[in-house]
């Protein structure tokens, strides 16, 4: 079967989809969806009709399945519907673009299935919930760049990046990727890079050109998050004593500057650290409530914010 004969069948199945998740389908807005002309369409519902699939409808005016005709008979709950619906709503908010894409497919093939009283409801209630996310959604130069990532560690082929670090700097690496994560509203990479012969962290919108190379991996590799609870060695251990009253605002934040561990005592919750950041990051983050915090360990993080809050009284007299 030669790549015309593979692509049509996977289109007309497409259609199929479609006709099963939608009540009227216009051949204008399929030809426009699977970027054919509008005759081949056409072409496309005769094969379907040919088929014993029972189409009701004519060019021009729409195409809809013969009510109670599914295929294949899967049946789901309400409950299961809505959490669907919801599901959606944060795959469209958070997920990778490239996720998204396949997510929304994935959805419109699970829509084909429902009885037509469940379809009538994702329609009324799916406007009904939302999802508020109030930071800049980070866009990338490549299509498909996290379902690559995943096929080659699926495979355990080596993947070729051109990546642009955090100074503007073009570098191309050869990675063995071990996983993908989503922090801070960015999607990384934790891989081994043969380059530095270490693991690194590469953020994925930073990434320009990306391709599957004929490599296999060197070395196994465990879960995602053995590696990202390693350290490189220049880490340093801080221990803050902080008030209980405010450790609902130190959520996710105490966990992005390295917490590893959290005791609740008579006096306060006492947080251990691993930071690289001594010098900036984590004492500017502390100063946002130093008033609630006291400083166990080092010294020199003490010294850092008498140091910071020095200059912020100095420019501000």
């Amino acid at each position: 079967m030669n790549d015309h004969y593979l692509k049509k069948l996977d289109r007309v199945t497409a259609i199929l989809t479609q006709l099963q998740s939608k009540s009227i389908v216009r051949a204008q807005d399929l030809a426009q969806k699977f970027d054919v002309s509008v005759r081949t369409i056409y072409r496309d519902i005769k094969t379907l009709e040919n088929a014993g699939i029972p189409i009701i409808g004519e060019a021009g005016s729409g195409y809809s399945l013969m009510d109670g005709y599914k295929l294949p008979p899967v049946m789901f709950t309400k409950e299961e519907v809505l959490s669907f619906i919801t599901a959606e709503k944060l795959m469209q908010k958070f997920s990778h673009q490239s996720l998204g894409n396949h997510y929304q497919t994935a959805m419109e093939k699970l829509r084909s299935v429902l009885k037509y009283s469940d379809r009538n409801l994702i329609q009324n209630i799916e406007t009904q919930i939302d999802i508020f996310q109030h930071q800049v959604k980070t866009e990338d130069t490549l299509k498909d760049v996290i379902p690559t990532i995943l096929e080659s560690i699926a495979e355990k082929y080596q993947l070729s990046i051109e990546y642009r670090t955090v100074d503007d700097k073009i570098s191309t690496r050869t990675i063995e990727a071990v996983g993908v994560f989503f922090e801070f509203n960015f999607w990384y990479i934790m891989a081994f890079c043969t380059l530095r012969n270490d693991f690194r962290q590469f953020r994925v919108d930073r990434i320009l050109k990306i391709s599957k190379t004929q490599n296999p991996y060197l070395q196994e590799y465990g879960q995602i998050n053995d590696y990202r609870k390693n350290g490189n060695g220049n880490k340093v251990t801080v221990k803050l004593l902080v008030d209980k009253k405010i450790m609902g605002h130190l959520v996710n934040s105490k966990i992005y500057y390295g917490l590893i561990e959290e005791v609740e005592t008579e006096n306060g919750v006492e947080l251990t650290f691993e930071t690289e950041w001594l010098k900036d990051g984590f004492p500017r983050w502390l100063i946002t409530f130093a008033d609630y915090a006291t400083i166990l360990e080092p010294e020199s993080l003490k010294e850092r914010l008498k140091d910071l809050l020095k200059d912020i009284s100095d420019r501000h007299p």
